[in-house]
């Protein structure tokens, strides 16, 4: 796999049914099994967080950081000094296609000998330091849901360097069909395998990712231009060595307008937005297991709102919506 812009090669890729399929199969070629430790980030989707729990092992989640709104390295280093050889496997993220800064979490990761698995699901186009988020981990995973920057309705990739692990990972995805001409499996098998009908539809849409890209950002800017001047608003954090793919455009919330506010105000209209994902250590299935960190990921959820980011918007809708907004403010 080669990207013509920026060069990065991966030996190889397992076309599969979700992201969430390629997080649990990752878990699995990794060796994740009962009673190991998996860190995760706390600010995700549960898909993330879900997959641990496939294997018999148990999470912990780490808190994040404002500079970037993933993984927190200072809480991580934390994590890992209170589990010690505990720890498995850490699983990053990068929320809402921005980048985690992975020098930082791969040098901590590379301290303790863990690998780690990259959940760039939102991120697909994004970039860190000139690489393509999914290619720092051992493993990187990608979702093509139907909610994504690009889209087969449903179905998601597992790529790493490691060919042969890449090839065992297709192997459990077809129900562990060994060689034989009769039907045999000598292990416990998946049906993860992606259809072909689906795969024609994602080549045909990543021909148009960069176009995507550059859409997402245009309504990330036009946006912040329209709104960022508002009392007590801010907007996600754009470092200078993240390029992302701005799969959705989020804004904070300090003063008297409440995220309720503005979701309110949008629906009365006929027009949909949503809350920050809430933290997996807030999650009822998730309350029993432990968090290291602070309060970061509990206050980007408190005050974050989702705007509409659909890359099929006009001039006109974005600026229907930036009306409706700021009659909040009068």
């Amino acid at each position: 796999m080669v990207d013509s812009n920026k060069k990065i090669w991966l030996a190889s890729a397992a076309a599969l049914v979700s992201g969430t399929g390629a997080i649990h199969l990752a878990l699995r070629a990794v060796g994740i099994g009962e009673g190991d430790i998996v860190f995760c980030p706390t600010l995700t989707f549960s898909a993330t967080a879900n997959p641990i729990i496939y294997q018999n092992a148990t999470p912990v989640f780490i808190d994040s950081n404002y500079e970037t709104w993933n993984m927190d390295p200072i809480a991580l280093e934390t994590a890992f000094e209170k589990y010690g050889d505990k720890v498995k496997a850490v699983l990053v993220m990068h929320l809402y296609g921005l980048s985690t800064d992975m020098d930082k979490i791969m040098a901590i990761c590379e301290k303790y000998g863990v690998p780690i698995i990259e959940d760039a699901a939102e991120s697909l186009g994004s970039i860190y330091k000139g690489k393509h988020t999914g290619t720092f981990g051992k493993f990187g995973v990608f979702s093509f849901n139907g909610n994504k920057i690009i889209t087969t309705s449903g179905g998601g990739m597992l790529v790493s360097n490691d060919e042969e692990k890449i090839k065992k990972v297709r192997f459990w995805s077809t129900q562990s069909r060994d060689a034989a001409r009769h039907y045999q499996h000598s292990e416990l098998g998946y049906n993860y395998r992606m259809s072909n009908v689906v795969a024609g539809i994602g080549r045909g849409q990543l021909k148009i990712l960069n176009q995507r890209v550059f859409k997402k950002k245009y309504i990330f800017e036009f946006y912040k231009s329209e709104l960022g001047q508002l009392d007590g608003v801010e907007f996600m954090p754009i470092n200078d060595w993240n390029e992302p793919n701005y799969w959705l455009s989020v804004m904070m919330l300090k003063g008297k307008v409440r995220p309720l506010d503005v979701m309110e105000a949008l629906e009365a209209e006929n027009i949909e937005s949503r809350p920050v994902w809430k933290p997996m250590h807030m999650q009822p299935f998730f309350a029993e297991y432990d968090y290291v960190g602070g309060d970061v990921s509990e206050k980007i959820f408190e005050n974050g709102v989702c705007l509409p980011s659909d890359t099929k918007m006009t001039d006109e809708d974005l600026e229907r919506i930036c009306r409706i907004i700021k009659l909040l403010w009068e």
